[in-house]
C-alpha cells in the first residue's frame, strides 16, 4: 500500500483526499517509479481547487511532474535502481501523476536523470524550468549573440519567466524583464540578472504592425497582445521563443514583422520533444543553473499539505518554487 492525493468529484465539486492505494489500482504503464518528490505548480493548484477544467476524468492523481526511482521495468531502457524524471505528457490531468507515493508510466515519457541534480533538484526546475530551458536554446540555435542586443523576457516573475531570465544571464545575455509587479518582483528579477525591469502594461497597448526595433530576441510567456507587441518591436533577422497561452490563443498581428524584419516565431511545447533533446535538455539545466538558483525560496511540504498549498498558489499568496516530499 501507498499514500496518493486522490482527486474525485461529487456534486461538480472537486475533493481532494490523501488515500492509501494498492499497486493493482494503479493505470497502465511499463515503468513503475518510487516517487522521491513532485511539485505544485499553478495547474495543478487549478486542479485540486477545481477553478480550471484541467481534469476530465475522475478519479485523478494530480501532479504533473515527478521524479524518482525505479522499481520495476518491462522496457530495457531502464532497470530497477534507475533514477528518472518526467515532465508534462499530460500527467496528473488525463493520467495519474507525481503526487503519489508510486506511479506507473510509459517509458517513452521518462529520462535518465543527470548524476548532476538530485530528485528535489529536478522538481525545483520542474516542467516550468524544462520549458524555460527549451525556450532558451531556440535562442542559441538561432545563432543569436549576447553581443547583439537586449533579450526581453515576458512573464518573467512566472515559473518559465524567472527560469529564463537566470539561464540567459548566466549565458551573458542582457535580459530585459516584463512583469505585471514591478514593485514586488522587481528586486527578485534583478537578483536572478535581469539588468532592466519593465512594467506589463507597456505591452498590452494596441501594437502597430511595426515599431520601433529593440529586441535581438525574446522569450514570451504570455501570447496575444503581448506577443503582438513584442512581435513588432523586434530586431530585423531575430527570433522570438513563444511558449505561452496565458493571455489567449489569438494573435492580434500582421505579417509584417515575418516579411519585412525576417522575424522568426519559434514555438515552444515541453510534450512535442524528442528523447534526445529531454535528455539534453536536463543536462543543459544541470550545467547553467548557477548553485544560487536552489538556493532561492523553496517551500518542501508534505502530500496532505498540497491542497492548502494548492489554493494558496491560485491566489497567488506563494513566493518560490513548491516541491512535495514523497
Amino acid at each position: 500500500m501507498f499514500n496518493a492525493l486522490v482527486l474525485t468529484q461529487q456534486e461538480k465539486r472537486t475533493l481532494a483526499a490523501v488515500e492509501q492505494l494498492d499497486e493493482s489500482q494503479l493505470p497502465e504503464g511499463e515503468v513503475l517509479v518510487a516517487v522521491d518528490y513532485s511539485s505544485l505548480n499553478y495547474k495543478d493548484g487549478l486542479a485540486i481547487t477545481g477553478k480550471g477544467k484541467i481534469i476530465r476524468q475522475f478519479p485523478m492523481v494530480p501532479g504533473i511532474d515527478l521524479a524518482g526511482t525505479v522499481l520495476e521495468s518491462q522496457d530495457t531502457r531502464y532497470k530497477a535502481g534507475d533514477h528518472v524524471v518526467l515532465t508534462g505528457w499530460g500527467v496528473g490531468e488525463n493520467h495519474w501523476g507525481g503526487m503519489a507515493q508510486k506511479a506507473r508510466l510509459k517509458a517513452d515519457w521518462l529520462v535518465p536523470l543527470t548524476q548532476n541534480l538530485s530528485s528535489k533538484q529536478a522538481m525545483m526546475i520542474g516542467t516550468a524550468g524544462f520549458t524555460a530551458m527549451l525556450c532558451v536554446q531556440a535562442l542559441l540555435d538561432a545563432n543569436i549573440k549576447p553581443d547583439q542586443g537586449e533579450i526581453l523576457v515576458t512573464g518573467a516573475s512566472g515559473g518559465v519567466g524567472s527560469v529564463a531570465v537566470t539561464l540567459l544571464a548566466n549565458l551573458g545575455y542582457h535580459v530585459a524583464a516584463v512583469t505585471g509587479r514591478v514593485a514586488e518582483n522587481g528586486p527578485l528579477l534583478e537578483k536572478l540578472g535581469a539588468k532592466r525591469i519593465i512594467d506589463r502594461s507597456e505591452f498590452e497597448q494596441p501594437a502597430r504592425p511595426l515599431e520601433k526595433q529593440i529586441w535581438a530576441g525574446a522569450i514570451d510567456t504570455v501570447g496575444s497582445k503581448v506577443l503582438a507587441k513584442v512581435l513588432a518591436q523586434m530586431d530585423y533577422n531575430s527570433t522570438v521563443a513563444a511558449c505561452g497561452l496565458a493571455g489567449g490563443f489569438d494573435l492580434p498581428t500582421t505579417v509584417m514583422p515575418f516579411i519585412l524584419r525576417n522575424v522568426r516565431l519559434q514555438g515552444v511545447d515541453s510534450v512535442s520533444c524528442p528523447t534526445e533533446k529531454r535528455i539534453a535538455v536536463w543536462e543543459s539545466l544541470a550545467k547553467l543553473l548557477p548553485a544560487s538558483y536552489f538556493e532561492q525560496a523553496c517551500n518542501e511540504i508534505t502530500l496532505e499539505q498540497a491542497p492548502q498549498y494548492a489554493k494558496a498558489i491560485t491566489n497567488g499568496q506563494i513566493t518560490g518554487r513548491v516541491v512535495i516530499k514523497l
